[in-house]
């Protein structure tokens, strides 16, 4: 997910990719325990793409009580 294609979007899709997001890791994290992950850097990938929408998601909040 790139950074650029991100802030494009409004907060609702933003929130909703989070979300999806967020439910994938969980899955993941569920199939390694199992022994079963295909791609071992999908995790790390996902991880930084949360990080990415919840900073976006932050800032946005911060827009929104400043003015």
């Amino acid at each position: 997910m790139n950074l650029k294609d991100i802030r494009l979007m409004n907060r609702t899709d933003i929130e909703a990719r989070l979300v999806e997001a967020e439910a994938s890791m969980a899955d993941l994290r569920y199939k390694q325990g199992m022994s079963q992950l295909e791609n071992p850097l999908r995790i790390r990938q996902l991880r930084k793409d949360i990080a990415r929408l919840r900073t976006l998601v932050r800032e946005l909040e911060l827009k929104g009580n400043q003015g």
